[in-house]
């Protein structure tokens, strides 16, 4: 817990003002829609509390949390729990591109974008091509995020919310069942070329997991689920 923080607890098992991350969490996890939020002192939290959730939640501190957990921290970011510890996760930065595929069966025709974190304005976007995978799209929109921030000269974390694609980034490589047809040629052309770009470059920047069950759906999403 930060030290001095006060956390207000407007739906939860016991709503009130808590002096610690512990207490709170007792209030909150597994408390589906459990809406916090935590503040630098004692007076913010009371105020807060008594102007209610609608009013206060997501506009900064700790806030929602769903059935797995999660929290809403500050400035309206999102904190992850940590198992087996009582301290607060790290939150979003912002500050990054968040990246997603959108398809048609899988495999079956894909497109991919990255948005502003924060405001979900598109960046770019590509396809859709003809016929790939969901994990193939993941990876391309990575590679190309970090493409297009190096040529910004950006160090701006990138968000994906597929483990596949976060470990093939990491590894340089792709490990996929998806052959190599006429069917096919498009994607894997920019499969093979996001591969070699990776093994060509370096980049500083942060490439991490969204946690969709913690966050909600990554901005980039197409609700196609």
């Amino acid at each position: 817990m930060a030290k001095g923080k006060f956390y207000v607890v407007w739906v939860g098992r016991q709503p009130g003002v808590y002096t610690s991350w512990g207490e709170c969490q007792e209030q909150i996890n597994k408390f589906d829609d459990a809406k916090f939020k935590s503040y630098e002192s004692r007076s913010e939290a009371e105020e807060a509390y008594r102007g209610g959730w609608k009013k206060h939640w997501g506009q900064g501190g700790a806030g929602a949390k769903s059935a797995s957990g999660a929290s809403k921290t500050g400035s309206g970011q999102f904190r992850r729990k940590t198992a087996g510890s009582e301290e607060e996760p790290g939150e979003i930065d912002y500050d990054s591109l968040s990246v997603d595929v959108g398809t048609s069966g899988n495999p079956g025709p894909v497109e991919y974008k990255g948005v502003d974190t924060r405001t979900g304005e598109v960046i770019f976007a590509v396809g859709p091509v003809k016929k790939g995978t969901n994990n193939l799209g993941e990876f391309l929109a990575i590679v190309h995020a970090l493409a297009l921030l190096k040529q910004q000269g950006s160090s701006k974390t990138v968000y994906s919310d597929s483990m596949n694609a976060l470990k093939w980034v990491k590894q340089k490589n792709v490990s996929t069942t998806l052959p190599r047809d006429a069917s096919t040629e498009e994607i894997w052309g920019m499969v093979d070329r996001a591969v070699r770009w990776l093994q060509t470059n370096t980049y500083s920047n942060k490439v991490l997991k969204w946690q969709t069950k913690l966050w909600g759906e990554i901005k980039a999403d197409y609700g196609r689920k």
